[in-house]
């Protein structure tokens, strides 16, 4: 009989929306989870008259399941104390190949593999960008992010510097003044440079660069000395570049003769160093050479930037993890482990920079949570369950009419 179908889709499409409810309830704490909820829609009808004024006079057949819709509305961001977590805050999944097919995920609960391969908790390795010459390569390819993990970082010798000071154009003719620099050999060893200024004449200075007594046997053989002149507003106008070439050779350590760049110029062309009627002074000073240095761990930026941090202060671009998009994602099919895969529905993922292209950003150091209410999931529950006891109620009541219209005949 119909009626006693109509109460069993009832029955059925109350049980979809119990289970819905009750999977959103289990993953409340579930990293990254997007609340489910069931939307229904009634069946076809069928029309058994009509009346006088001609408008149809219709049965229904009952109610079935219309869809299953995702809620990827943002969870709260909650901050940790583990670089490996991250959490996108906006548009967007991160990549993972799951059994060598591209998966995505807004679970940012990561992990190193014992080789320092950056992975999903169940180990599926995330995907993104390689470095290249100490930059992100986003022309290139997606593959793994691997972090050098027990890996020493080999010494660099110091290649530039750059200095920022003021010398004091009142004074006397012979009066010095210094700049110490700190700066390393390919053994990693540091030597306490000095840069010696000593008035020459009106608006002219020379410098000289002397190695310390603990590298005795380091003799200059290139441009350590040299002349420095000023205009009549104490702008630097001799050297008008670089001084290149620096050179000094026979180091104790054995190492490998230095060379090096020094400027008085910063990245746009302008003069760091000054004469005014100021005492003579030091700003920064900066140089690129640095010690050996073990992996201590990672960072990563906003845009996805890994940056790998090693205990002589000196920091490595290892990778830029990617963010995907989608088109439509109510489209996107669940797939477990916190996964999705792209549909027809959904679109092909779209991959590329955090930040970019209305693409979220990445939080480092922080797991977004799920944005199930437990609140609003208790009120869909109790809707459910009465729900379910009322198509239940109708079927005993069909059951009992049934057993009634039986008995007139006996």
């Amino acid at each position: 009989m119909g009626n006693f179908s109509i109460a069993l889709s009832g029955l059925q499409a109350s049980t979809t929306a119990l289970n819905t409810i009750g999977n959103n309830l289990a993953n409340i704490n579930t990293t990254a989870y997007k609340e489910m909820r069931t939307t229904f829609e009634d069946l076809f009808y069928q029309q058994i008259g009509s009346t006088g004024s001609g408008d149809p006079l219709q049965t229904g057949a009952g109610v079935r399941v219309n869809g299953t819709a995702s809620d990827f509305t943002q969870g709260t961001d909650l901050p940790t104390q583990n670089s490996t977590d991250m959490a996108l805050t906006g548009n967007g999944f991160f990549v993972v190949q799951e059994n060598g097919t591209q998966q995505l995920t807004r679970a940012g609960d990561f992990q190193l593999s014992l080789s320092g391969e950056l992975q999903s908790s169940d180990g599926s390795p995330v995907m993104g960008y390689p470095a290249k010459d100490g930059l992100p390569d986003n022309n290139a390819g997606l593959g793994t992010i691997n972090l050098p993990v027990g890996a020493t970082q080999q010494a660099q010798a110091t290649q530039n510097i750059g200095i920022t000071a003021n010398l004091d154009a009142s004074a006397t003719v012979g009066t010095q003044a210094t700049t110490p620099v700190k700066i390393y050999d390919s053994l990693g060893k540091s030597y306490d440079t000095t840069i010696t200024y000593t008035k020459t004449a009106s608006n002219q200075w020379s410098y000289s660069i002397a190695m310390p007594t603990d590298a005795a046997t380091g003799i200059p053989t290139a441009n350590a000395t040299g002349t420095l002149a000023f205009d009549s507003d104490g702008n630097l106008t001799s050297p008008t570049g670089a001084i290149t070439g620096i050179g000094f050779s026979g180091l104790t350590d054995g190492a490998s003769d230095l060379s090096f760049n020094l400027s008085f110029f910063d990245s746009n062309g302008n003069p760091t160093l000054s004469q005014t009627t100021a005492a003579s002074s030091n700003g920064s000073t900066l140089q690129d050479g640095y010690a050996s240095g073990t992996y201590t761990g990672f960072t990563v930026d906003s845009s996805g930037v890994v940056t790998a941090d090693f205990d002589n202060n000196n920091k490595q671009v290892v990778g830029q993890v990617a963010v995907a998009t989608v088109a439509n994602t109510d489209g996107l099919q669940r797939v477990g482990n916190n996964n999705y895969i792209t549909t027809t529905a959904s679109g092909d993922a779209v991959v590329g920079v955090a930040g970019t292209g209305g693409r979220a950003t990445i939080e480092d150091s922080a797991l977004e949570q799920s944005n199930v209410d437990i609140s609003t999931e208790f009120a869909n529950l109790i809707v459910a369950q009465r729900s379910f006891e009322a198509n239940s109620k109708t079927i005993t009541t069909f059951d009992s009419v049934t057993q009634a219209a039986l008995a007139l005949v006996r």
